[in-house]
């Protein structure tokens, strides 16, 4: 078989472009020296008022102003950082020329607070402003550029405009697996033959008041500020809730066979994809861990591995005691007694959940653990849960030696998507 085909025939899929922008910074280079010290980007939130909030926290990127940005403005800005990083480091196509389609992640996206008020006060209907009134003023063809805006495409549109990606771009959110999801469906396209190569990425800057009270009414954040720093507790027994923040990851995508071509430097290859979807419940896991379970070992089928060969595992680990506990279990059917011996540590720790984004920032992470077998730390674990008899990696970095990866996210709606890499093939 042809050395650029895998063992079920298929194009070789690997990485030659990675870019990625977290609370803790802009850049591969600062996010990783950061997050293998240990270093936390949760603080307490100043964009906007949090009084009667009970969670005033956030993994927000501050470095870039955003007030009175809106959400899907912000998650562009996020996506062409990390885009730009990805696409120089492949050094692929020309500027404005990329050879291939666009995947996009983005949080789904609706009018917000702003632009409500705007039109709301701009009805005349005082105080009994009622959702009839804001939609006749909409009407009115004065607000355009909020109809512009606040369309789901809207996004990817424009980064595929600016980077100019080929063919129309996919937007796509599936929850918190959305990223994953991004990098899966270009995989995908390269082993159809359909491209050579794909701009994949994940971005989310929704952190806002409307989506913070969103979430604490489903419970599923953390109220321990003191310190922020120390309110994201994956896997540890006292974890309370997921810490939500921003972020974007971005890859280049290419045939193994079309990156040697062109004498590409490789960083990594994607070498299996698993979804498995559930639908038990709107926020909750199935308690049988079935899809969790299906999700990984679907991954694993389609990398061609056993689960031996897995020597590190990126959880989507957010510190909300239901989800922890899910993963664990699924991670131990699995893996079985070797569970318990294979390090597994969780990003979110650090930079928090950056939901849409998460997939894709954390398979930068993860190839970035491949190329410097150095795997991160799960920081803030300081009381061990005995539900959860993991090596987490606690609280300090760890050099190991690592061949290939597994990352996991898993979303709300049951929405579950598994990738495994490894490191450059021979």
């Amino acid at each position: 078989m042809p050395s650029h085909l895998d063992s079920a025939g298929r194009p070789i899929v690997v990485v030659t472009g990675m870019g990625v922008v977290t609370s803790l910074g802009a850049g591969k280079t600062e996010n990783w020296q950061k997050l293998t010290a240990g270093q936390s980007g949760i603080k307490n939130i100043t964009r906007f008022p949090t009084d009667g909030l009970k969670t005033k926290f956030a993994g927000t990127v501050d470095f870039i102003p955003a007030d009175p940005m809106s959400a899907p403005e912000l998650s562009e800005q996020l996506a062409g950082l990390a885009a730009e990083e990805a696409v120089a480091e492949a050094g692929i196509g020309r500027a404005g020329d990329f050879p291939g389609p666009l995947f996009l992640a983005v949080p789904p996206i609706e009018i917000e607070w702003a632009q409500r008020r705007e039109m709301a006060s701009a009805s005349g209907a005082n105080a009994n402003v009622t959702y009839t009134d804001i939609v006749r003023t909409a009407a009115s063809g004065k607000y355009g550029h909020h109809h512009r805006r606040f369309q789901f495409n809207s996004v990817s549109d424009n980064l595929a405009e600016r980077f100019g990606t080929k063919g129309s771009p996919i937007s796509l959110s599936t929850a918190c697996a959305s990223g994953a999801t991004a990098i899966q469906l270009g995989v995908e396209a390269i082993r159809r033959g359909e491209t050579h190569a794909a701009l994949c990425i994940g971005s989310d800057g929704s952190v806002n008041q409307e989506s913070l009270i969103r979430f604490s009414l489903l419970s599923a954040l953390s109220t321990s500020s003191d310190p922020p720093a120390q309110a994201a507790k994956p896997f540890a027994k006292n974890r309370d809730g997921f810490v939500m923040a921003e972020g974007a990851g971005a890859v280049v995508l290419e045939s193994l066979e079309a990156a040697r071509a062109r004498g590409a430097k490789i960083l990594g290859v994607v070498e299996g994809c698993g979804e498995m979807a559930d639908a038990f419940h709107r926020t909750r896991s199935s308690p049988d861990g079935k899809p969790i379970i299906g999700c990984i070992r679907n991954a694993l089928a389609d990398s061609g591995l056993t689960p031996d060969a897995i020597d590190y595992i990126n959880p989507h680990g957010t510190g909300t005691p239901e989800n922890d506990k899910m993963e664990a279990m699924g991670v131990m059917a699995v893996f079985g007694e070797r569970a318990k011996s294979i390090p597994m540590s969780s990003n979110k720790s650090m930079i928090g959940h950056s939901l849409s984004a998460a997939g894709a920032v954390e398979a930068v992470f993860s190839l970035l653990t491949l190329l410097n077998q150095r795997l991160p730390p799960t920081i803030n674990y300081q009381v061990p849960d005995p539900a959860i008899p993991m090596d987490v990696v606690p609280n300090q970095a760890r050099d190991a030696k690592v061949r290939h990866v597994i990352s996991n996210s898993f979303g709300f709606g049951g929405q579950n998507v598994s990738l495994v890499m490894g490191r450059e093939p021979a």
